[in-house]
């Protein structure tokens, strides 16, 4: 059963339900139904990021992750982490007050820096342990290149493998770049010699993210977590639900 059921969202968000509806379809397929866990979304706000901000990418982004999470947690928000050279803005997008809201939180920021993704990555850290959550995570991260510090940024990730946290990267851009290859080798990271688990999925949504069909994106941003949540299970990191 979804944690927020058709009905409310049709209540409160009526944009959004053939989204909420696409999810559902997707989390059935990956045995991820009734599961509840946390949801976050990291969205790169560098400079070249302006054109998806402009033509509505990142908005389309926002809304497709809050029907996700809708099936996933309670609350009804989404953290949102908006970060470039620093973390930007953290600030989250509700179902009652989604429409837009990407173009209002970048409204209230500065320029448009560069990209440094362990910034981000510690701030999304630091919210969930703040949280006193006990359920997994999943961690949307949107970027369209690689970090300033790739060091920083395969430190992060290889820390974090200890929490219950699950990074799915999302590009934006030419599939074919080499901005993408440091994502790519953070995708393999030897375990158990890097991390002790596998805690990150990347694939690429092209040069134009809104033409990824829902079905599409949302199979895609939960294929790879039952896969992550059964080796933390094992591990220890996410707790058996048998346990509870």
């Amino acid at each position: 059963m979804a944690a927020i059921s058709l009905s409310k969202v049709q209540e409160t968000a009526p944009a959004l339900v053939s989204l909420y509806k696409s999810a559902g379809v997707s989390l059935r397929k990956h045995g991820l139904d009734g599961l509840r866990a946390a949801v976050y979304l990291v969205v790169d706000h560098s400079g070249s990021m302006r054109p998806y901000y402009k033509d509505g990418s990142v908005q389309a982004l926002a809304d497709r992750v809050l029907g996700l999470s809708a099936h996933l947690d309670d609350d009804g928000t989404v953290p949102v982490v908006v970060f470039s050279t620093d973390v930007d803005a953290e600030t989250e997008i509700a179902l009652s007050d989604h429409q837009g809201r990407i173009a209002r939180i970048v409204a209230a920021l500065g320029h448009m820096g560069r990209t440094s993704y362990h910034l981000a990555m510690d701030a999304v850290i630091d919210h969930y342990l703040d949280s006193g959550a006990t359920e997994p995570a999943l961690v949307v991260f949107q970027t369209d290149g690689g970090p300033l510090s790739r060091l920083a940024a395969e430190r992060y990730l290889c820390k974090a493998a200890k929490l219950p946290l699950f990074w799915q990267f999302i590009g934006f851009g030419d599939p074919g770049s080499k901005q993408f290859d440091f994502l790519r080798r953070l995708d393999e990271l030897a375990v158990p010699g890097k991390r002790v688990v596998d805690n990150a999925g990347f694939f690429p949504a092209g040069e134009d993210p809104r033409r990824v069909s829902d079905a599409e994106l949302y199979d895609r941003l939960v294929g790879e977590f039952p896969q992550w949540l059964a080796a933390a299970r094992a591990q220890g990191i996410v707790r058996d639900p048998g346990s509870r």
